[in-house]
């Protein structure tokens, strides 16, 4: 069974960066349809940033700030996060990206950026 496990996040200013990481167990496929998620509270999750075969796509909110990367040979997930502003304050899942299915959830990782 896949498993998901993010890490890497904070507490940071608005204007810092923060680098979220991935580790995906259990297949070796789905490292290659992955795609990054937040869920602020009292808001629906949404997608972040997705990467495939097609290449990367990104929230329009994001563009800019913040970059989707993966290390196929570790299994890993990356997201880059760059000035960082109030509102990316979430917890932030990976998982697969939109149409190749849905894995288990992970317990995510909190990033709160205060002002």
């Amino acid at each position: 069974q896949v498993r998901l496990v993010e890490s890497g996040g904070g507490l940071v200013q608005a204007g810092g960066s923060l680098r979220l990481s991935c580790a995906v167990s259990g297949s070796g496929f789905v490292i290659n349809v992955m795609g990054w998620y937040r869920q602020a509270p009292g808001k629906q999750r949404e997608l972040v940033a997705s990467i495939t075969g097609g290449g990367t796509n990104y929230a329009d909110s994001v563009k800019g700030r913040f970059t989707i990367s993966r290390d196929i040979a570790k299994n890993m997930l990356y997201l880059q996060m760059n000035s960082l502003k109030p509102e990316d304050t979430a917890v932030y899942y990976c998982n697969t990206a939109p149409g190749y299915g849905r894995m288990p959830w992970g317990q995510g990782t909190q990033v709160t950026v205060s002002s």
